[in-house]
């Protein structure tokens, strides 16, 4: 049980993002708001994503 409330909130985002960001929206305000934006956009997007892979594979080596 300790394990699944520990991946909640991870899962609680994911389903979020999922549900209310369709691509086509996503990508249309990218181009409107400017391409130095979307590159800002997806470096922080790819940040988020490797943050979260690494939290939910515990990468960080403290586990001996």
């Amino acid at each position: 049980m300790k394990t699944l409330l520990r991946f909640f909130p991870s899962a609680l985002v994911a389903v979020f993002l999922t549900l209310f960001l369709t691509s086509c929206a996503a990508i249309g305000d990218i181009f409107k708001a400017g391409a130095y934006t979307g590159i800002i956009g997806v470096i922080v997007v790819l940040g988020v994503v490797i943050w979260l892979v690494s939290k939910l594979f515990g990468g960080g080596g403290r586990n001996s």
